[in-house]
Protein backbone atom coordinates (compact mmCIF):
# COMPACT_ATOMS: atom_id res chain seq x y z
CA UNK A 1 0.00 0.00 0.00
CA UNK A 2 2.79 2.66 0.86
CA UNK A 3 4.85 1.79 -2.41
CA UNK A 4 1.36 2.14 -4.12
CA UNK A 5 0.96 5.57 -2.18
CA UNK A 6 4.55 6.91 -3.25
CA UNK A 7 4.35 5.28 -6.89
CA UNK A 8 1.21 7.78 -7.20
CA UNK A 9 2.87 10.37 -5.50
CA UNK A 10 5.17 11.03 -7.43
CA UNK A 11 3.69 11.79 -11.30
CA UNK A 12 1.15 13.97 -9.16
CA UNK A 13 4.01 15.59 -7.48
CA UNK A 14 5.40 16.67 -10.46
CA UNK A 15 2.13 17.79 -12.43
CA UNK A 16 0.86 19.93 -9.74
CA UNK A 17 4.70 21.30 -9.73
CA UNK A 18 3.87 23.77 -6.75
CA UNK A 19 7.41 24.94 -6.75
CA UNK A 20 6.96 26.12 -9.93
CA UNK A 21 3.83 27.63 -9.26
CA UNK A 22 5.76 29.97 -6.94
CA UNK A 23 6.43 32.94 -9.09
CA UNK A 24 3.21 32.97 -10.61
CA UNK A 25 1.57 32.69 -7.07
CA UNK A 26 3.77 35.62 -5.84
CA UNK A 27 3.07 37.85 -8.72
CA UNK A 28 -0.95 37.29 -8.45
CA UNK A 29 -1.29 37.81 -4.65
CA UNK A 30 1.66 40.02 -3.64
CA UNK A 31 -0.83 43.52 -3.15
CA UNK A 32 -2.68 41.64 -1.04
CA UNK A 33 -2.26 41.38 3.61
CA UNK A 34 -1.11 38.58 4.51
CA UNK A 35 -4.53 37.65 6.62
CA UNK A 36 -6.21 37.71 2.79
CA UNK A 37 -3.39 35.74 1.56
CA UNK A 38 -3.86 33.09 3.77
CA UNK A 39 -7.49 32.63 3.15
CA UNK A 40 -6.92 32.84 -0.65
CA UNK A 41 -4.53 29.33 0.04
CA UNK A 42 -7.39 27.85 1.68
CA UNK A 43 -9.95 29.17 -0.91
CA UNK A 44 -7.28 27.20 -3.44
CA UNK A 45 -6.74 24.23 -1.67
CA UNK A 46 -10.50 23.53 -0.80
CA UNK A 47 -10.99 24.41 -4.82
CA UNK A 48 -8.28 22.51 -5.65
CA UNK A 49 -9.54 19.49 -3.64
CA UNK A 50 -13.06 19.11 -4.48
CA UNK A 51 -12.72 19.45 -8.42
CA UNK A 52 -9.99 17.05 -8.44
CA UNK A 53 -11.44 13.91 -6.24
CA UNK A 54 -14.71 14.93 -8.28
CA UNK A 55 -12.97 14.08 -11.23
CA UNK A 56 -11.53 11.24 -9.85
CA UNK A 57 -14.71 9.71 -9.63
CA UNK A 58 -16.65 10.35 -11.89
CA UNK A 59 -14.08 10.11 -14.71
CA UNK A 60 -14.89 6.26 -15.11
CA UNK A 61 -18.02 7.01 -15.46
CA UNK A 62 -17.74 9.36 -18.55
CA UNK A 63 -15.43 6.65 -19.67
CA UNK A 64 -17.43 4.14 -20.06
CA UNK A 65 -20.15 6.25 -21.17
CA UNK A 66 -17.88 7.56 -23.77
CA UNK A 67 -16.76 4.40 -24.89
CA UNK A 68 -13.55 5.18 -24.19
CA UNK A 69 -10.80 2.87 -22.82
CA UNK A 70 -7.72 3.21 -20.53
CA UNK A 71 -5.74 2.56 -24.03
CA UNK A 72 -6.78 5.45 -25.09
CA UNK A 73 -6.78 7.97 -22.12
CA UNK A 74 -3.04 6.76 -22.07
CA UNK A 75 -2.53 7.88 -25.37
CA UNK A 76 -4.72 11.32 -25.19
CA UNK A 77 -3.31 11.98 -21.76
CA UNK A 78 0.28 11.58 -22.95
CA UNK A 79 -0.13 13.69 -25.54
CA UNK A 80 -2.09 16.56 -23.59
CA UNK A 81 0.62 16.06 -20.94
CA UNK A 82 3.68 16.48 -23.63
CA UNK A 83 1.99 19.64 -25.53
CA UNK A 84 1.78 21.18 -21.82
CA UNK A 85 5.57 20.68 -21.04
CA UNK A 86 6.52 22.24 -23.87
CA UNK A 87 3.92 24.89 -23.30
CA UNK A 88 5.63 25.54 -19.91
CA UNK A 89 9.34 25.19 -21.83
CA UNK A 90 8.75 27.62 -23.83
CA UNK A 91 6.41 30.04 -23.03
CA UNK A 92 6.37 33.20 -20.85
CA UNK A 93 3.63 33.47 -18.62
CA UNK A 94 2.12 37.40 -18.52
CA UNK A 95 1.27 38.99 -15.28
CA UNK A 96 -2.92 39.67 -15.15
CA UNK A 97 -4.83 40.95 -12.27
CA UNK A 98 -7.76 39.16 -10.43
CA UNK A 99 -10.21 39.83 -8.14
CA UNK A 100 -9.28 38.35 -4.49
CA UNK A 101 -12.28 37.13 -3.57
CA UNK A 102 -12.41 34.18 -6.13
CA UNK A 103 -8.60 34.17 -6.78
CA UNK A 104 -8.38 31.16 -5.09
CA UNK A 105 -11.17 29.54 -7.32
CA UNK A 106 -9.77 30.57 -10.83
CA UNK A 107 -7.33 30.94 -11.73
CA UNK A 108 -4.84 29.61 -9.02
CA UNK A 109 -7.19 26.08 -7.44
CA UNK A 110 -8.03 25.79 -10.86
CA UNK A 111 -6.32 25.42 -13.31
CA UNK A 112 -2.65 26.63 -11.95
CA UNK A 113 -3.02 23.92 -8.71
CA UNK A 114 -5.62 21.01 -10.42
CA UNK A 115 -5.86 21.96 -13.91
CA UNK A 116 -6.07 19.33 -17.39
CA UNK A 117 -2.18 18.08 -16.17
CA UNK A 118 -3.55 16.82 -12.61
CA UNK A 119 -7.20 15.48 -13.82
CA UNK A 120 -5.23 13.39 -16.60
CA UNK A 121 -2.65 11.83 -14.28
CA UNK A 122 -4.85 11.02 -11.37
CA UNK A 123 -7.55 9.31 -13.80
CA UNK A 124 -4.56 7.16 -15.24
CA UNK A 125 -3.17 6.31 -11.86
CA UNK A 126 -6.39 5.49 -10.25
CA UNK A 127 -6.39 2.46 -12.43
CA UNK A 128 -2.93 1.63 -12.44
CA UNK A 129 -2.10 1.75 -8.41
CA UNK A 130 -6.14 1.99 -6.78
CA UNK A 131 -8.48 4.62 -5.77
CA UNK A 132 -7.36 4.84 -2.17
CA UNK A 133 -3.26 5.62 -2.92
CA UNK A 134 -4.34 7.88 -5.80
CA UNK A 135 -6.52 9.88 -2.71
CA UNK A 136 -4.10 10.14 -0.26
CA UNK A 137 -1.34 11.19 -2.72
CA UNK A 138 -3.58 13.61 -4.08
CA UNK A 139 -4.15 15.35 -1.07
CA UNK A 140 -0.65 14.94 -0.05
CA UNK A 141 0.27 16.77 -2.61
CA UNK A 142 -2.48 19.80 -2.64
CA UNK A 143 -1.33 20.16 1.15
CA UNK A 144 2.17 20.05 0.12
CA UNK A 145 1.56 23.04 -2.56
CA UNK A 146 0.01 24.95 0.09
CA UNK A 147 2.87 24.65 2.51
CA UNK A 148 4.89 25.83 -0.47
CA UNK A 149 2.82 28.96 -0.86
CA UNK A 150 2.64 29.63 2.76
CA UNK A 151 6.13 29.59 2.61
CA UNK A 152 7.10 31.31 -1.16
CA UNK A 153 8.42 34.61 -0.12
CA UNK A 154 11.26 32.49 2.03
CA UNK A 155 11.48 29.83 -0.84
CA UNK A 156 11.74 32.03 -3.65
CA UNK A 157 14.24 34.11 -1.64
CA UNK A 158 16.29 31.36 -0.90
CA UNK A 159 16.26 29.65 -4.40
CA UNK A 160 16.45 33.40 -6.23
CA UNK A 161 14.06 34.06 -9.80
CA UNK A 162 16.96 32.09 -11.90
CA UNK A 163 16.63 28.85 -9.30
CA UNK A 164 12.94 28.57 -8.83
CA UNK A 165 12.99 29.31 -12.88
CA UNK A 166 15.36 26.58 -13.16
CA UNK A 167 13.28 23.68 -10.75
CA UNK A 168 10.35 24.51 -13.06
CA UNK A 169 12.28 23.79 -16.34
CA UNK A 170 13.63 21.37 -14.82
CA UNK A 171 9.93 19.72 -13.46
CA UNK A 172 8.60 20.29 -17.47
CA UNK A 173 11.03 18.32 -18.63
CA UNK A 174 10.19 15.35 -16.43
CA UNK A 175 6.21 15.72 -16.96
CA UNK A 176 7.61 15.32 -21.07
CA UNK A 177 9.01 12.28 -20.22
CA UNK A 178 5.87 10.96 -18.10
CA UNK A 179 3.75 11.74 -21.21
CA UNK A 180 5.87 9.90 -23.61
CA UNK A 181 5.95 6.63 -21.51
CA UNK A 182 1.72 7.30 -21.01
CA UNK A 183 1.83 7.03 -24.88
CA UNK A 184 4.05 4.35 -25.31
CA UNK A 185 2.20 2.40 -22.57
CA UNK A 186 -1.46 3.27 -24.35
CA UNK A 187 0.07 2.07 -27.85
CA UNK A 188 1.26 -1.53 -25.88
CA UNK A 189 -1.89 -1.90 -24.72
CA UNK A 190 -3.54 -1.75 -27.86
CA UNK A 191 -1.45 -3.97 -29.91
CA UNK A 192 -0.73 -6.60 -27.22
CA UNK A 193 -4.76 -6.55 -26.12
CA UNK A 194 -3.49 -6.74 -22.28
CA UNK A 195 -5.11 -4.71 -19.91
CA UNK A 196 -3.37 -2.24 -18.16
Amino acid sequence: MLKNILLAFIPLFVAVDAIGLIPIFINLTQKFPLEKRKRIIRQSLSTAFFVATGFLFLGKFIFSLLGITISDFLIAGGVLLFILAINDLLAHKEKVSFSSDTLGVVPIGVPLIVGPAVLTTSLIIVHTYGLFPTLISLTINILLTGFVFSFSLQIINFLGEGGTKALSKITSLLLAGIAVMLVRKGFLMIFNYKPF
